[in-house]
């Protein structure tokens, strides 16, 4: 992050903008908007200006800009089409700490304008760190479709009864559960229908008829889906934002934990073959630990929970110490992993049937149904299997499935570091020596691989 987004108050502020043109109108009509008291330095002045000036909304001097001119200014604004004043008024402004903008040259400034959703008293800006000014905007034209004109509404009301309900709750878990459903619910859709009057009393009333009383833990087993943050579903995204705590796996990627509430406490729970962060004892004592403390816990695996993630053996934990939970599934890595290596993991020509098996090595051994998986017209899926692959690789060869067999091991799949090695049941092992693949991987095995060429399509 090459900035950190802030809100200025301005009010009564003395702002100095250099500069009179279309340019430096933009600017000052943001700093009148936040209520800032504006002196303009240029020879001329635009239009717009001229008429603000008049009407006495701003000060114009009419002087080229000199370095005493920052005297007694808390911000500043440079919008000129002359390098060097740009040039003297940043370097002016940075050497007595005062917030300068040099429009359209970034390098120049200590703050940057962020393109603006005004919802007053919501604001939400969006900003591009000046890389790109258009797709910042264009962004804010897709946020003011999504976001209601009453927006702003609803942030009065939510004023208005801040103090109320922080009366009201014990603590602040509590009362933001309450504003949780508060913006979910009715009370928002009677603000956004413009029905004001009736979404402040359907408040007042939930507010009396809520109990203050210690919150009711839960916990929700996620899948965090493969590693494309875009695959996770709508639900889990929900869930995550609201979590208290969150235990995560190391499959977990980065891009979806920065999905989940900037507060909520984060337990790395990762595990990597004979390396535990914590025991699976462990973890369940965590999640009926913090459950009991009446707070929302989310156990946040990658993939799906129940498809080698042990969610089974964590809920059985759950309802025996009798603690509410909720199973949100995810995309498995075998759907998204085969999906974005354009192996379709059933095809009418090639599979009918697809399995799922993990290859994760016992005491130096597998231990499979090798004839059951040594089969033709299917494909076979492997989750934890590069360690054991030559040995998973022998077995299905000596149990009667054809060498020639296509192969494939897919790392990283679904993120920017994918990479998808095609090979053949008798060769696989042999030729992942030279790329040197690092978890996490899946190996798919049967006819359907063959269709990578031609179906490939994730760059």
């Amino acid at each position: 992050m090459d900035y950190l987004p802030l809100f200025h108050k301005l009010n009564n502020t003395p702002c100095l903008v250099i500069g009179g043109g279309a340019v430096a109108s933009r600017k000052i009509a943001l700093l009148l908007d936040a209520g800032a008291n504006v002196t303009v330095i240029a020879i001329k002045l635009c239009d717009g200006l001229q008429h603000l000036a008049g009407q006495q909304k701003i000060t114009h001097l009419t002087k080229p800009f000199e370095v005493g001119d920052i005297t007694g200014f808390q911000l500043i604004i440079a919008a000129t089409d002359d390098k060097q004043v740009n040039l003297a008024v940043s370097q002016a402004a940075k050497a007595n700490n005062i917030p300068v903008n040099v429009v359209d040259q970034p390098a120049l400034c200590s703050f940057i304008f962020p393109a603006i959703i005004d919802r007053s008293p919501m604001t939400i800006a969006v900003s591009s760190g000046g890389a790109a000014p258009v797709l910042a905007r264009f962004i804010r034209a897709k946020l003011e479709t999504l976001l209601p004109h009453a927006l702003g509404k609803l942030s009065q009301l939510a004023a208005k009864y801040r103090q109320p309900v922080k009366d009201h709750f014990t603590n602040s878990k509590q009362r933001r559960i309450f504003w949780e459903k508060v913006f979910s619910g009715p009370i928002a859709d009677l603000t956004y229908q413009g029905n004001n009057e009736a979404a402040e009393q359907a408040l007042n009333t939930e507010l009396n008829n809520t109990e203050d009383k210690p919150t009711t833990g839960i916990v929700y087993l996620v899948g965090g889906g493969p590693g494309d943050p875009e695959l996770l579903t709508i639900k889990a995204l929900r869930i995550l934002q609201q979590a208290d705590i969150i235990i995560y796996d190391r499959l977990v990627s980065a891009e979806v934990l920065n999905l989940a509430r900037r507060d909520a406490e984060r337990i790395y729970a990762g595990k990597k073959r004979a390396q535990h962060t914590l025991s699976q004892d462990s973890i369940n004592e965590l999640l009926i630990h913090h459950a009991k403390q009446g707070k929302r816990v989310v156990r946040l695996k990658g993939g799906d929970p129940f498809i080698f993630g042990r969610g089974g053996e964590e809920i059985e934990t759950l309802v025996e110490e009798n603690i509410a939970f909720e199973v949100v599934p995810g995309i498995t890595a075998a759907s998204g992993c085969a999906s974005y290596a354009g192996i379709p993991l059933t095809h009418r020509d090639h599979a009918q049937s697809c399995v799922f098996v993990t290859g994760h090595l016992k005491s130096d051994s597998t231990n499979l149904d090798w004839h059951y998986l040594a089969r033709s017209n299917q494909t076979l899926v492997i989750y934890m299997g590069l360690i054991g692959l030559e040995d998973i690789c022998n077995n299905l060869v000596k149990h009667g499935l054809s060498a020639d067999t296509p192969a494939a091991l897919v790392q990283k799949g679904t993120t920017p570091d994918q990479k998808v090695i095609i090979s053949s049941l008798a060769n696989l092992a042999e030729d992942i020596i030279t790329y040197k693949p690092k978890p996490p991987t899946l190996i798919i095995i049967g006819s359907v691989v063959s269709l990578h060429k031609k179906l490939h399509w994730f760059h």
